[in-house]
């Protein structure tokens, strides 16, 4: 078993996570905020790189700007750690970098210590959709979950409507080239991603780690039910094609169901907008996202398919049409079971507390386990808060984490050469 010196550890991760929220490397001075293609995004691969380099590392990127460094010659037999380390555009500095930064220093153990373990780091772009609105695109992208279409028409930048393949272009990436991104997995053995859980499980648990068994699936899509635009003072209630109503009886129903559905499973309407959107006009249309999930992939997608009956219902009971457009769906994702088991006894070898849990939040190891046998290592974040300025994790947590992962990638590799 190797044991690190956590303190330094720590320490070098922190100076990591602290450098990356300075100002070169966010576009705003009250978060952090940076995703793909833009200077403060760019700067942080830059980073990486240097520190990569220092280490002997090859670093380069995928033809649409995942960056991919290793230590051995590609395609040859090497283990993947790595995460995001774009945010979304109000977040704090450790959702996704942590887990970058984690696995730098990974790379960093690996080549003080002489393990001579052969490591390939990923920091995966566009996970958050900050820049194209759409999760996990560049892990989709590997994973030929996208389609030459999208990229070329669908997939547009929220800031100026351009699209995807546009915007890789000017960047000096080769979109065209966009199906050689699955060679990213050529040659690796096994993959780890560590992050922060995003919820409040290992601390109310009082566990530092979290060993992950599966990663929630989910359904975006959103419903619009068109009424009838009327003055709000005129109209007599019983006159009214309210879709508002409809909408806030699909938001309870979405809730009841998703508790019915157990197993974890959750239901969540995060926007909603009325049109033409003025106090004193009854809405001539009412749109809603619907974000469910669940690592019961009949479960949520059960809840999915109920909650576009109901509104469907709903709306015709009061004389409008509701529709469904999905945005997006993933399925679930079960981890390896032997490379937990490697995790999970790197784990236990700390004497430190530990829990085995699943995610409800989406990560790029979901586009990296169908092909890769695939774990995650979880550590805690204050009050379960993400995705915000007021984000935080410890360094030492993380240390920890590299310390696990170290000794799981070691036994795993010796395992594969045995």
């Amino acid at each position: 078993m190797v044991e690190i010196d956590r303190p330094r550890s720590a320490e070098r991760i922190e100076r990591d996570i602290e450098t990356l929220a300075g100002a070169r490397f966010t576009a705003r001075a009250d978060a952090i905020c940076r995703y793909a293609y833009i200077d403060v995004y760019s700067n942080t691969l830059r980073y990486l790189t240097d520190e990569l380099e220092r280490l002997g590392f090859r670093v380069g990127y995928d033809p649409v700007g995942t960056l991919v460094a290793r230590n051995r010659p590609s395609g040859e037999p090497a283990f993947g750690v790595g995460s995001h380390c774009d945010s979304n555009r109000s977040g704090g500095k450790y959702d996704g970098t942590m887990g970058v930064v984690a696995a730098l220093e990974v790379c960093r153990l690996n080549h003080e210590l002489g393990l001579g373990l052969s490591i390939q780091l990923i920091s995966f772009f566009e996970e958050e959709g900050s820049g194209f609105g759409q999760m996990l695109l560049g892990s989709r992208i590997m994973a030929q979950r996208v389609s030459e279409e999208d990229l070329h028409e669908r997939i547009r930048a929220i800031d100026d409507g351009r699209t995807f393949w546009e915007h890789a272009e000017d960047a000096g990436f080769e979109p065209s080239r966009w199906r050689e991104s699955r060679q990213i997995l050529d040659g690796l053995v096994g993959w780890i991603e560590m992050h922060i859980e995003q919820g409040r499980v290992l601390q109310d648990t009082g566990c530092r780690i979290g060993v992950v068994t599966a990663i929630a699936g989910y359904v975006h899509a959103d419903l619009t039910v068109t009424g009838r635009a009327d003055h709000a003072g005129a109209t007599p209630m019983d006159f009214r094609m309210d879709p508002g109503v409809v909408a806030g009886e699909a938001i309870v129903e979405l809730e009841r169901l998703a508790r019915v559905a157990g197993g974890g499973t959750v239901g969540t309407v995060g926007e909603i907008r009325f049109t033409p959107g003025i106090i004193n006009v009854v809405p001539g249309e009412a749109r809603f996202s619907v974000d469910v999930r669940g690592v019961d992939q009949d479960a949520f997608g059960g809840v999915a398919g109920e909650i576009r009956r109901f509104t469907e219902e709903s709306a015709r009971r009061r004389g409008m049409q509701a529709s469904f457009a999905e945005r997006q769906v993933l399925p679930a994702t079960t981890m390896d079971q032997a490379l937990v088991a490697a995790v999970e006894a790197a784990a236990g070898r700390t004497a430190e507390p530990y829990r085995i849990m699943h995610s409800g939040a989406a990560h790029v190891t979901m586009c990296v386990a169908p092909s890769v046998p695939s774990a995650m290592v979880f550590v805690p974040c204050k009050d379960g808060i993400s995705h915000s300025p007021l984000e935080a994790a410890s360094p030492a947590d993380a240390a920890l984490a590299t310390e696990i992962i170290l000794n799981a990638i070691q036994s795993w590799l010796s395992a594969s050469r045995a």
